[in-house]
């Protein structure tokens, strides 16, 4: 981020703190507009597309290496558009090109640095290049001056490349695909085939799956977590808890603060790349609270609530939603904030212990990552919440807040937000813990009241300094409509529902592809990008698809909407060999796979206190279960149509039919 203001460009007018730490680059970037390519037409200049994020440790990198350098911002501004991009304020353009660049290297990352033609159209690109060339990558310099002259002389043979490239795009979109079974949606052997071939990437040591750099694939736990529960298999849930335990030991989590960084550059989780995401953090409180209610461990109730204060006092705005990340980097240095010399631990440290907690955090004089110590651990977890370990970990903490704090990205994205609001929802049914469930209203609340736009009926996707931008996107859509089952699941207030049911209402008409069958990234209206991208894998997020089909197959039991479960089941269907051949890019895809394969559980009470029993039910692991409650009786949701009565009753439902009245949660429980 440029500390000199001799120059300011146009990105000074925006939000995204992103741009904002380019807004004073010598480079005259530009921020992505719908004048862009006839301006680029006009100029008969190529577009240069830069592409990043707040927290992202190369894009500072190569900012000051190149575009802080006005030799450098001198000649890409008399030859190319510079447009600069928040990947996080911009999803769709970063999926677009993102794609065109692993289609022409193989490979992708951030920053992403894309040329295309005037008309937007991609013809070559890469991620990070040095001021001077090394390692087999070219410089900057060189790159730019090759693409001048490439556009100037051989402008016909970019077309033509570009042209392929973008109909390439087109093509990988996914479209049905012929499943091998003609009848059959999803077998419950086949789910436990899905959790073998799972547990076949799985490192048995480290926990987690392949090698480094390690992510937390959370899905994939998850799935092992469903394949315990279904079949009792010993090896998913050995494989699924080890993971678990080895990323709370590791540096990935912070034993200091609290919260968990992206992903670990070594097997062992010792290392992270520093950056704190909200998602990342949604999803691992979302399996954290799944691994509690099936084991019980007290350790993993002391880091959900770690976690939790960490979103508390870092992420939330005070009041009601949450930012989305926190930058790796401190003073231009990854991990600076967070790692200590050995003298530094020392000065704070108590001396009669100091011997045990850095045998048992793994610090050596010389450091244990870079010359400087990342406090981790394979010793037993219980031993950091013993009172005097807690007391010097505040110490630490204290210590530590003198420092220069990482940089903030305090957008609030709606998808994110949503995706949190879930796993508050699951911490307080796994823990009984009220804050969850107060935090997960309050920001459901804040969401409704600042993204929503009423008069035109459509959310943003994100707002920073009060000023929403883009409207929103499947994905967060795909996690609203989630969040809101959650709630309804939590509360049993079933209101949530009817707002899931209308949001899902307008996904179908306006993101459905022509086949009736998948999603499109953006809406039918957008008008702004070269083409309407679909995704289907799922990454370090769940993929907009697989949340829709999931909560399509839901909504349409809870609402007795045949179309709807026809609909997911015809989703599964045609990604069913995608899913089978490999599971690990498909992990939310395979959990409603799961759901399909066993059928849905409907564990239902009425009465006048019959949220006081919500607790009790929630608390228990029954991942193919919809749970709906309702203090009087609710005609307008079929599976509470009838049910009634002076005193609670509860009954268990599947396949049209429900059980006789119950008269506990305790009973329906036992009876499932």
């Amino acid at each position: 981020m440029s500390a000199n203001k001799k120059f300011t460009n146009d990105l000074s007018k925006e939000t995204s703190p992103y741009l904002l730490q380019h807004a004073h680059n010598p480079v005259q970037w530009k921020p992505w507009s719908e004048t862009l390519f006839a301006t680029a037409t006009a100029a008969d200049k190529p577009i240069l597309l830069s592409i990043g994020y707040a927290a992202c440790h190369w894009c500072h990198v190569m900012e000051r290496e190149s575009f802080e350098d006005e030799a450098v911002a001198d000649y890409m501004n008399m030859h190319f558009i510079n447009i600069k991009v928040d990947r996080e304020e911009r999803p769709d353009i970063d999926h677009i090109y993102m794609d065109a660049l692993q289609a022409m290297t193989g490979s992708g990352g951030w920053p992403l640095n894309i040329f295309l033609l005037p008309n937007g159209q991609p013809f070559y690109g890469g991620t990070y290049f040095p001021p001077n060339a090394m390692q087999n990558r070219a410089s900057w310099m060189d790159v730019l001056k090759g693409v001048h002259a490439a556009f100037d002389s051989n402008r016909e043979k970019l077309v033509e490349q570009a042209t392929h490239l973008t109909a390439h795009l087109l093509q990988s979109n996914i479209k049905a695909q012929q499943s091998q079974a003609s009848e059959v949606i999803a077998t419950t052997e086949e789910f436990q085939m899905i959790a073998q071939r799972i547990l076949q990437n799985a490192d048995t040591q480290w926990g987690g799956f392949g090698a480094a750099p390690k992510f937390p694939q959370t899905f994939s736990i998850q799935v092992l977590f469903r394949n315990y529960f279904q079949n009792k298999d010993q090896a998913s849930i050995v494989h699924a808890i080890r993971s678990v335990d080895k990323m709370i030991q590791g540096g990935i989590n912070d034993h200091v603060g609290g919260g968990f960084s992206r992903y670990s550059v070594d097997a062992m989780w010792q290392a992270p790349h520093f950056e704190k995401m909200l998602y990342d953090n949604a999803l691992i409180l979302g399996t954290l609270a799944e691994a509690y209610q099936i084991t019980k461990k007290p350790i993993y109730q002391e880091v959900i609530h770690a976690t939790f204060t960490f979103l508390q006092r870092e992420l939330f705005n005070g009041v009601g939603g949450y930012y989305a990340a926190l930058d790796a980097d401190s003073e231009g240095v990854e991990g600076k904030f967070y790692t200590w010399s050995y003298a530094e631990l020392k000065a704070v440290i108590d001396p009669t212990i100091f011997d045990d907690f850095v045998a048992y955090y793994q610090v050596t004089p010389n450091g244990n990552w870079e010359h400087t110590n990342i406090l981790w651990t394979q010793n037993e977890l219980e031993k950091e919440w013993e009172p005097a370990w807690q007391n010097e970990l505040k110490k630490l903490f204290d210590a530590r807040a003198v420092r220069v704090r990482p940089a903030l990205d305090h957008k609030v994205i709606l998808g994110w937000n949503a995706m949190l609001i879930v796993g508050f929802c699951k911490m307080n049914a796994a823990t009984g813990n009220h804050l969850y469930k107060k935090a997960a209203i309050e920001c459901m609340d804040w969401l409704e009241s600042n993204l929503y736009h009423a008069d035109e009926n459509y959310f943003y996707h994100s707002i920073a300094n009060g000023i929403p931008k883009a409207q929103a996107f499947l994905d967060d859509y795909a996690n609203l409509i989630q969040a809101y089952i959650q709630l309804q699941e939590m509360t049993g207030d079933t209101s949530y529902l009817f707002k899931a049911k209308k949001w899902m209402d307008y996904v179908l008409i306006h993101f459905i592809d022509e086949d009736g069958l998948y999603f499109y990234y953006t809406a039918s209206y957008q008008k702004d990008v070269i083409i309407r991208k679909k995704e289907s894998y799922d990454g370090a997020q769940p993929s907009g698809n697989a949340l829709i089909c999931s909560s399509l197959f839901y909504l349409g039991q809870v609402f007795d909407l045949t179309e709807w479960r026809k609909q997911a089941e015809k989703m599964i269907h045609s990604i069913r060999p995608s899913l089978l051949q490999y599971p690990s890019s498909f992990g939310f895809w395979a959990q409603s796979f799961y759901q399909m394969s066993t059928g849905m559980i409907e564990l239902v009470g009425v009465g006048p206190s019959v949220y006081e029993s919500l607790p009790t039910l929630n608390a228990a692991f029954v991942p193919n279960s919809i749970r709906l409650m309702s203090q009087v009786q609710e005609d307008s949701i079929p599976l509470l149509k009838g049910k009634q009565g002076i005193d609670n009753q509860f009954f268990i439902c599947k396949n049209n039919s429900c059980s006789a009245p119950m008269t506990s949660v305790e009973l329906i429980l036992a009876n499932i």
